[in-house]
């Protein structure tokens, strides 16, 4: 038997024999006097009498915490005491996690990052001095105020609707400033609480737009001196075809005039990502008929490819898209031309474009060496080449998906790459339930 026990067996031993003591106290009195039963009865009275005076003492002290009681006898004197042990334990573990909550505070004040933890019902419950800069927030006044009527953006309202669910990167003007933007995040814990984290990042913004004027700028100014040379290039293959003049430097005049239609090409290339980036979200939207589209591209593809591919439409026509068309063209025409590419003379190219309870799909299936692994994350980066079965010789340019995925961005939608060394590769878009039109079939 445990200690705890034998104590406690003890203290009620001791009550009960102290409540014997009382009645026979009692029927001794009653003995004397010749009233036993009176006398009996007061002993119990006075006994109860006793117990409600320590309940009464109780009580009190358990609701003020100000007045603290007798020490008390039997039963009482043990309750009391461990009742006073336990306030204890309370006070210390409540200063301690008092210290640990404010040592957490104090760090994450110092944080560069807002921090602004949200109740179940979206209101602020707390946050740091950098959440306050950055979101213009004050203290106490928006203390207990709903985050959705401080910050009033479209965009952050529809994440904020979405319960129970982690937000990813998500950009917005900085209330505090028309000049700056932030980087929110929102992430559910505890009993339905979100802690909602801002980041600066209005240099990094400047440094991109910095980056993209650069870019298109330089890009456009070799278009001048490229121009000049394709075209001396071009006068000097028809003197270097059959037995012109130059038929002996033919080989090198082909070569030179390969490599400036490819940079041609990068350069083409290079502007129509600025242009994606500047114009972001500003270009007119309209419905598509997207597998007229597709049928168009793939017709002009295997003109250019002379058939020398098996390219397999599988298209529901009863699906369209709200969006911009010049984009949705970018995307159909990349991933065609990357399939093209990159598969063997004679080799299938299956293209799907269908619909589901997500949204309107659109894949292509090509029969090439694959991709392995460790590639694929980044194969949407600008350049970036796999050296095994993307090499510049193949005439790619690199930016064809980097394309590909700011127009997907465009349009709330995602690039999913699945490839097999030696299989082939299929690369899916898929398009939000938003974006999808149903029409009827022609």
């Amino acid at each position: 038997m445990s200690m705890p026990s034998q104590a406690m067996r003890r203290t009620w031993r001791r009550e009960v024999v102290l409540m014997l003591a009382v009645l026979a106290a009692g029927a001794v009195a009653g003995l004397i006097s010749g009233h036993v039963l009176v006398c009996v009865l007061l002993g119990v009275c006075a006994y109860l009498a006793m117990h409600l005076v320590y309940a009464y003492q109780l009580h009190r002290w358990l609701l003020s915490d100000r007045h603290e009681p007798s020490e008390g006898i039997g039963v009482w004197q043990e309750i009391y005491t461990e009742l006073y042990r336990l306030k204890q334990r309370n006070r210390k573990r409540k200063k301690r996690l008092k210290r640990i909550l404010d040592e957490f505070q104090a760090s994450t004040a110092a944080l560069p990052d807002g921090a602004v933890v949200l109740d179940a019902q979206g209101r602020i419950v707390w946050f740091n001095s950098a959440a306050g800069a950055l979101l213009a927030l004050r203290t106490p006044q928006d203390l207990g105020q709903r985050i959705a009527n401080l910050l009033r953006h479209p965009r952050f309202s529809a994440a904020l609707s979405q319960r129970r669910r982690e937000i990813g990167e998500l950009e917005i003007p900085s209330p505090a400033s028309d000049t700056d933007t932030v980087l929110v995040r929102l992430i559910p814990y505890g009993n339905d609480q979100r802690l909602l984290i801002a980041r600066d990042v209005s240099e990094q913004k400047r440094l991109e737009a910095t980056r993209r004027d650069f870019v298109a700028n330089a890009s456009h100014e070799l278009r001048t001196p490229l121009t000049v040379l394709r075209g001396y290039l071009e006068m000097m293959e028809e003197e270097a075809a059959g037995d012109g003049p130059l038929a002996e430097w033919r080989s090198p005049v082909t070569e030179m005039g390969e490599q400036a239609r490819r940079m041609n090409s990068i350069i083409e290339s290079l502007l129509k990502l600025a242009r994606l980036e500047a114009e972001g979200l500003q270009q007119r939207q309209e419905r598509i008929d997207v597998p007229a589209m597709i049928d168009d591209l793939a017709d002009d593809i295997r003109r250019a490819d002379d058939e020398r591919h098996d390219i397999t439409l599988h298209l529901d026509r009863e699906v369209g898209l709200f969006g911009r068309p010049n984009e949705l063209e970018s995307i159909f025409s990349n991933l065609l031309a990357n399939a093209v590419r990159y598969t063997p003379d004679g080799g299938p190219i299956a293209v799907h474009w269908w619909q589901d309870d997500q949204g309107a799909h659109f894949s292509v299936h090509d029969a090439g060496a694959g991709i392995e692994a460790q590639h694929i994350p980044r194969l949407t980066e600008r350049f970036y080449r796999v050296d095994a079965g993307r090499k510049a010789s193949d005439g790619g340019t690199g930016l064809g998906l980097a394309i590909v995925k700011h127009c997907l961005e465009h349009h709330e939608g995602e690039l999913d790459i699945d490839s097999t060394p030696g299989e082939g590769s299929t690369f899916t878009c898929h398009f939000p339930l938003q974006r999808r039109l149903l029409q009827r079939a022609a």
